[in-house]
């Protein structure tokens, strides 16, 4: 609560960014972030809550931090953030040239392929971040969540009151599939290859008589691939892109299956 107080202080009054207090209690806050104990958000129930504060940190990190150079063997860089360290100790699997930052939370089992996790985000236990996905700014991953290659995961820094991306536990997300603006993946859903969805996407599920709509939501267990459908502009009707559930994971599915088996379920040709 302390903490608390002190960052919603600076954040109303930006001069006492140079008091050393101030300064101490930000650096706590990134602290408590890279070693999980805080997180900007975190579940509530069935819903997910947002610690505003805890962004308010984050975004009020950069201005206090100077820049410096960075050596890692033969490769250089020159930035405000430190690289996160120490993951044989973390029990975490990073292979050349995956990249996190201080500030990111990373727990043991995770395996990072040659990728980019940014401050703030929290990847939980068994979860695989394959070649080149990015976990953007504040995005929370769940465990044992697969983010196939080339996926990107929104950063969500402001406004501070927005929900961040949130991909809950056992989800397959699979390959260039973009998930931006805070929208949630609902627990063991598989989201298909080349998806797009933000947190105002139309999310439409085809299952039934009669189309059901979400918006920057997947339910739980759902199979999802891109989609499109009509809409009336002053220049003529065209297709725009949406989501399309068009099925469930089944229970016997085990959650480590491929997207390729988990569509060929639902006979959609691969």
């Amino acid at each position: 609560m302390a903490l608390q107080q002190i960052i919603e202080q600076a954040w109303e009054n930006r001069d006492l960014l140079k008091e050393q207090n101030t300064i101490e209690a930000i650096r706590a806050v990134i602290e408590e972030l890279d070693k999980g104990r805080l997180r900007v958000a975190e579940p509530a129930g069935d819903d997910w809550k947002v610690n505003e504060w805890v962004k308010k940190a984050v975004l009020m990190y950069f201005p206090i931090q100077a820049m410096k150079t960075i050596e890692v063997g033969p490769f250089e860089f020159h930035d405000k953030i430190a690289l996160k360290k120490n993951y044989a100790e973390l029990g975490v699997r990073v292979v050349p040239h995956a990249v996190a930052r201080y500030g990111a939370y990373l727990a043991k089992g995770v395996i990072m392929m040659p990728s980019y996790v940014n401050i703030g985000a929290y990847v939980e236990e068994g979860t695989m971040v394959d070649t080149w996905a990015t976990v953007g700014s504040c995005a929370q991953v769940g465990k044992h969540v697969h983010l196939s290659g080339g996926v990107g995961l929104g950063g969500v820094l402001e406004p501070v009151q927005a929900a961040p991306v949130i991909i809950e536990d056992g989800a397959f997300i699979g390959s260039r599939s973009i998930l931006v603006e805070g929208c949630r993946i609902g627990k063991e859903a598989v989201i298909g290859a080349g998806v797009t969805i933000t947190g105002s996407s139309k999310i439409i599920d085809v299952t039934g008589s009669e189309p059901k709509e979400y918006k920057g939501y997947v339910p739980p267990r759902a199979v999802v691939i891109p989609g499109s459908y009509t809409k009336k502009f002053p220049a003529g009707d065209f297709q725009v892109p949406c989501a399309l559930i068009i099925g469930q994971r089944k229970e016997s599915t085990d959650l480590k299956t491929s997207l390729n088996d988990a569509l060929r379920e639902n006979a959609v040709a691969v």
